[in-house]
């Protein structure tokens, strides 16, 4: 490439900050503004305030780093939450309107840019909810204390005498009022904002709330459906290159050798090589491509042995680890009341791989301006994003900006940010931005999987039908929701790891999806050795008050009484529930079966689910359904295939998630439980899916089926 070609881009045409982002950080107000959007601001973070001093630090984080009040009486309100679908921007923007005491409208959220936002950990785990919610809060809550505060000096009186409405204060007593707007006019906020959060500052009990409760949508919802949004793999910058990667041929290959000089004759393109890595960058991503696969053709690779799909399940049992991480229960105590049972039932379940399956691949921009680094990335943590490149390239964290726009799902599968470390690779090499977009293919490859399982349950009845022993061993999902929600007296719980044949990782709800299939389905066989009608084995042995509200509340709403009797060879219905999160769920679905073809329709799933206080209904009801079709494409179709260290079904073609004609009557019953917190509920409605469907399938057939997914199982044996 000539140096011609290899065009930088002048300070004119960003918007970045300078010096860092601490210690002598400067950020233009032209530049913030542009960010912000209407209004002007009239308090600024300094040092480390800007980017900084959340997560871990959260105690001593300033007002300003969280709040910003603008002229107009406008508040901008920073968070390092990214949002992904999940409905995070509605939900926070919620959070800080309420403590402020002003409509949503007037609050305009900012997130995930390291420059601008504190650190509020990873979006995942449910813990937007339980976690940053409280924390924008606290941090809103002192801002319009510190407001009330300004206001009552003028007034010289207490202020505790004050109210706030539509962000204006009232002096109750003269019916005096001063506006937001008025009090940032005044200038003296920008200074006021830089106290201390409160720690024991009051925020607004849920019998008062007014924001929060209400179905607010996604702020930036125009923009989503007009197009006019730009996510991770839409991002554009002047004089911007596409990048592609070289990838091995299989898991496991390692580069030996390659011919660089074979694309020597193709113009403008970048090539680089830095051990295992090898990229191209050019005008077109098609360019690229020509450019990598012209290299592939001169690449020589060690490959090694690799075990398949069709071999998963003993491979996984053959290397699980010594040394087991126990739950409750003491396995003398359970081998005992194994032996003294009256019945003693086992039964071994299995899941396959399945990919998170996001609507956007990962995809990443990279900018150097001389040894300071900027990028735009689907990641789920930008303050992970920073240091990882930081890391990678050898410079402080201050050089790294990561910006996360709101991208197009995760579900789990965007904790790690490979895109992004590609882009910037080329990007250093070029000297101009890059873009690295991943295709579908390379989503369902080299991304990491929800982990397979193995799950051996054993158990032991009474003459009464009552559980006296249960043993409950997982192997490779982790614990999640592995302990039984269930009253007995001798139980034993393991989870082991093992030598996983791919790369695994989180998935929605971790390996509850799979220990509550196993668990669930195994609590069915238990129900009917004993001769009980499913729902009531469950309810007889729960203590739980929050998970038999929700099984007695699906079971109304569904009649599951009344359509238990009217089961048909072809028509069958079942239940599970669960809980996880700090959140309830329980599920009854229909299905009908194909007997001749051994197909498997599902019907109608009535969910209910109880989460705490609601902060959004509409977008919980959303998150309940999403829960539910993703939950049908695990049950019944979903599973990775591999051999030879290759993905044999890396496409929707042969991958199949639910399509539309897959999706059934869903009927969604939220429980608004306000005597407890609020927790997360994108995440636990998709663990009662699965086990649900098996028992219906049972219901109707007579036969179990333990494997996920649940397609192409011989029914004709019933």
């Amino acid at each position: 490439m000539t140096e011609e070609t290899l065009v930088k881009i002048t300070e004119s045409q960003r918007c970045e900050p300078s010096g860092g982002l601490t210690g002598d950080m400067k950020l233009s107000r032209r530049c913030f503004v542009q960010i912000v959007g209407a209004g002007l601001l009239v308090t600024v973070m300094e040092g480390p305030s800007l980017g900084r001093g959340g997560g871990r630090g959260r105690a001593s984080m300033t007002v300003a780093a969280r709040v910003r009040l603008n002229t107009d009486g406008t508040f901008a309100v920073m968070t390092g939450k990214v949002e992904e679908g999940q409905g995070s921007r509605a939900q926070l923007t919620q959070a800080a309107a309420e403590e402020l005491q002003v409509p949503a409208d007037r609050v305009h959220l900012i997130m995930a840019d390291t420059a601008l936002v504190p650190d509020d950990g990873i979006t995942a785990g449910s813990r937007t909810t339980p976690s940053t919610v409280p924390a924008v809060r606290q941090g809103a809550a002192t801002a319009r204390e510190l407001l009330k505060g300004l206001a009552a000096k003028r007034w010289k009186l207490d202020g505790s005498t004050l109210k706030v409405q539509n962000g204006v204060i009232t002096n109750a007593a003269t019916k005096e009022t001063i506006s937001y707007t008025d009090l940032a006019k005044a200038g003296e906020v920008e200074e006021l904002f830089q106290q201390g959060i409160s720690s024991d500052v009051a925020v607004m009990n849920v019998s008062e709330w007014d924001v929060l409760g209400t179905s607010v949508p996604r702020p930036n919802g125009r923009d989503l459906v007009t197009g006019a949004h730009r996510y991770p793999s839409d991002i554009i910058r002047p004089n911007m290159l596409f990048g592609k990667i070289l990838r091995p041929p299989s898991y496991g290959a390692t580069l030996e050798s390659i011919d660089l000089s074979s694309v020597a004759d193709m113009k403008d393109v970048v090539v680089v090589r830095d051990g295992q890595f090898v990229g191209c960058a050019a005008a077109t991503s098609f360019r690229a491509a020509q450019a990598v696969e012209a290299l592939a053709k001169t690449a020589s690779w060690k490959t090694v042995p690799h075990p398949s799909s069709k071999e998963l399940f003993s491979h996984l049992k053959e290397h699980a680890r010594t040394g087991d991480r126990s739950r409750p229960g003491n396995k003398v105590s359970v081998e005992k009341g194994l032996s003294e049972a009256d019945k003693v039932l086992s039964a071994t379940y299995e899941a396959a791989y399945i990919q998170h399956v996001p609507m956007e691949p990962r995809a990443a921009v990279a900018e150097w301006s001389g040894d300071k680094l900027t990028v735009w990335a689907g990641a789920d943590w930008p303050q992970r994003v920073q240091r990882d490149l930081a890391g990678a390239f050898n410079i402080p964290a201050e050089r790294v900006r990561a910006i996360v726009p709101d991208m197009g799902g995760g579900f789990g599968g965007k904790h790690s940010a490979e895109a992004a470390e590609e882009a910037a690779r080329l990007a250093k090499a070029a000297g101009r931005p890059v873009s690295a977009r991943w295709t579908r293919a390379e989503e369902f490859t080299w991304a990491y999987f929800r982990p397979a399982a193995v799950i051996e349950c054993k158990a032991g009845l009474d003459a009464n039908g009552r559980i006296t022993a249960w043993d409950f061993a997982t192997i490779n999902p982790g614990g999640a929701a592995a302990d039984t929600p269930y009253a007995i007296a001798d139980k034993s719980i393991a989870s082991v790891g093992t030598d996983s044949p791919l790369a695994q990782g989180p998935y929605r709800c971790l390996g509850a999806t799979v220990n509550n299939f196993a668990r669930e389905s195994f609590m069915d066989e238990l129900a009917a050795a004993a001769g009980a009608d499913p729902l009531a084995f469950r309810l007889a042995h729960l203590d739980n008050p929050r998970i038999r509200r929700v099984l007695e509340t699906v079971a109304k709403h569904f009649d599951w009484p009344a359509r238990r009797k009217k089961v048909t060879a072809e028509l069958g219905v079942g239940l599970a529930c669960g809980t996880e999160k700090n959140s309830v769920v329980a599920a009854c679905v229909e299905v009908e079966i194909d007997r001749e073809q051994g197909g498997i329709k599902v019907r109608e799933v009535c969910e209910a689910f109880e989460c705490g206080p609601i902060q959004n209904p509409a977008n919980l009801t959303s998150q309940v359904q999403g829960c539910i079709i993703m939950g049908l494409g695990g049950a019944l179709s979903e599973e990775i295939q591999f051999e030879n260290g290759k993905i044999l079904n890396a496409g929707f073609s042969e991958y199949r998630v639910p399509r539309f004609s897959n999706v059934p009557k869903i009927d969604v019953h939220l429980i608004d439980n306000r005597d407890i917190p609020s927790a997360g509920g994108g995440e636990t409605p998709i663990i009662a899916v699965a086990p649900a469907i098996g028992n219906a399938i049972f219901a109707a057939t007579g036969v179990r089926i333990r494997s996920m997914p649940m397609r192409g199982l011989l029914l004709k044996q019933a």
